[in-house]
């Protein structure tokens, strides 16, 4: 399908299955953060007016001028949101009509103020308080610095305590994508996983989803990687698994199974999706670098570039926007193509707007293209 008529054709299949989606609930989790939005002052004009600090890399350069003596910055919050995979992924999946049950750090005994919304609008399971970050954002990337005390609740012990086994696997079987989030942050989501292999996934019956993104693996162990993606493989054995990743983390992870380096090219790319794939054993895996998008599944390669935004509005955020299209296109049966484009989508419409699109949203900005 040519890239001209990709996103009509794509507007047209969200339009004609979007009723479906009230039928394919959605469990997601585990983590939770309230995330600071800041700029970083260059230099300071008046009581209001400053002047942004848009390189990552200017910013690097201040910092190695300091070594050994000191400075300070000034950060300017340009807003609190909810952040994590997780909520994220639920939110944007929720503004799309799908019914979401989120378990994760939303707050105790009280649910935090940012996560209202989707308090309001799905069913919601809080395993302990957020955690915060503020994230420093540049027209080049983002920074974020984390205070994570609080993941430590996410295990399998303080899982069960909240949702009981039995009502674990009800959840389980009644959702049509189950979505597990940020493997790298939560040190007990590999528990989480070893005892959901050996006591729920069994149980299940019927055909189902899941999707994993394990956030970037840098500060874990190679062994680590490489046995949680083990775990991962075995997934499959009950559903069918999407991998979602950035390119960095497909890197880190191509390492791990035993793959070369990957040139930053589409096709190359696309291969290197497909490797992933073969190697683990998975349903589908995606990847999606800043340019474009692509994934694999056993009927091929798809590639679909982003849709480019000249002043985006928030950038932090924009993979798990990515991400939920793609897996809305999955559930409701789209080639890789339709479902690639949803994604690049979906994350374009929220970083231009800082809004999460509608299905109306959506139809009527692919049909814009």
């Amino acid at each position: 399908m040519s890239e001209r008529t990709l996103p009509h054709t794509t507007a047209d299949f969200l339009s004609s299955r979007s009723h479906a989606l009230l039928q394919l609930p959605i469990t997601a989790g585990l983590d939770g953060f309230v995330d600071t939005i800041l700029h970083v002052v260059a230099t300071r004009e008046s009581t209001d007016g400053y002047v942004r600090q848009t390189s990552m890399e200017a910013f690097g350069k201040r910092i190695v001028e300091a070594v050994k003596l000191s400075t300070n910055f000034e950060m300017v919050p340009q807003m609190v949101k909810l952040g994590g995979n997780g909520p994220i992924l639920a939110t944007a999946l929720r503004a799309y009509g799908v019914p979401v049950t989120y378990v994760g750090l939303l707050g105790v005994p009280h649910i935090h103020s940012v996560f209202a919304d989707i308090a309001e609008r799905a069913e919601i399971i809080s395993l302990a308080e957020p955690g915060y970050t503020d994230a420093l954002e540049f027209e080049d990337g983002t920074l974020m610095f984390g205070r994570h005390t609080s993941l430590r609740e996410v295990n399998w012990e303080n899982l069960l305590l909240h949702l009981p086994l039995e009502q674990l696997i009800a959840l389980f079987q009644k959702s049509a994508l189950i979505a597990l989030l940020n493997w790298t942050m939560l040190i007990g989501l590999t528990r989480i996983f070893e005892e959901l292999l050996n006591k729920v996934m069994p149980r299940l019956r019927g055909p189902r989803w899941m999707f994993f993104d394990l956030g970037d693996p840098a500060k874990r162990t190679p062994e680590d990687l490489a046995y949680a993606l083990g775990l991962i493989s075995r997934f499959q054995q009950n559903a069918d698994v999407i991998l979602g990743m950035n390119l960095s983390e497909a890197k880190q992870i191509g390492r791990v199974v035993g793959l070369g380096e990957c040139e930053e090219s589409a096709e190359a790319v696309g291969e290197y999706a497909a490797s992933i794939r073969y190697k683990l054993g998975l349903h589908t895996v995606f990847i999606h670098p800043v340019a474009f998008s692509v994934a694999a599944d056993a009927n091929g390669i798809a590639m679909v570039p982003s849709v480019l935004v000249e002043n985006p509005k928030v950038v932090t955020g924009a993979g798990g926007y990515c991400s939920a299209g793609f897996c809305i296109g999955r559930v409701l049966g789209a080639p890789l193509d339709i479902s690639l484009q949803l994604g690049v989508c979906t994350s374009s419409y929220y970083v231009r707007t800082a809004k999460n699109p509608t299905v109306e949203d959506m139809v009527n900005f692919l049909r814009s293209l």
